[in-house]
């Protein structure tokens, strides 16, 4: 996975990032893939201002947890099928990007059962709040 800390804009970041989470959910434009769940993979680095995420009395409240991370992603995909991975992509950026101390966020997807000659199918997005 690579890491954007190199540009300009985010060099006084940290990145937060959640992994691989496994999620079973409606998503496909097919006919077969709106009648059962399928196995997604969602990556998500979110860049967060130094400033806004260095700890001084080590208190989760000081920086941004990973739980919001997942409960954003499981709200989404609680809305019900979802036809294209570019959809969720962009709606979880979107959750991301609300979030007061995110900068900015990357968001991938990917379907790892889809086709038997690869290891999946995805997209990724990213985006960046103008620097305050």
């Amino acid at each position: 996975m690579h890491s954007l800390l190199s540009h300009p804009s985010l060099m006084d970041c940290r990145r937060l990032f959640l992994s691989t989470y496994e999620v079973f959910i409606n998503i496909g434009v097919h006919a077969f893939e709106k009648t059962g769940e399928q196995r997604v993979l969602i990556n998500v680095d979110l860049y967060i201002p130094l400033a806004l995420s260095t700890p001084k009395a080590d208190e989760l409240d000081e920086v941004v947890d990973y739980d919001f991370i997942r409960r954003s992603i499981a709200g989404r995909v609680a809305q019900g099928h979802i036809h294209l991975q570019e959809t969720l992509c962009d709606d979880v950026l979107a959750l991301m990007l609300a979030h007061p101390k995110v900068r900015a966020a990357r968001v991938s997807t990917e379907k790892p059962d889809v086709y038997p000659d690869c290891e999946s199918v995805g997209c990724e997005v990213f985006g960046m709040k103008e620097k305050t």
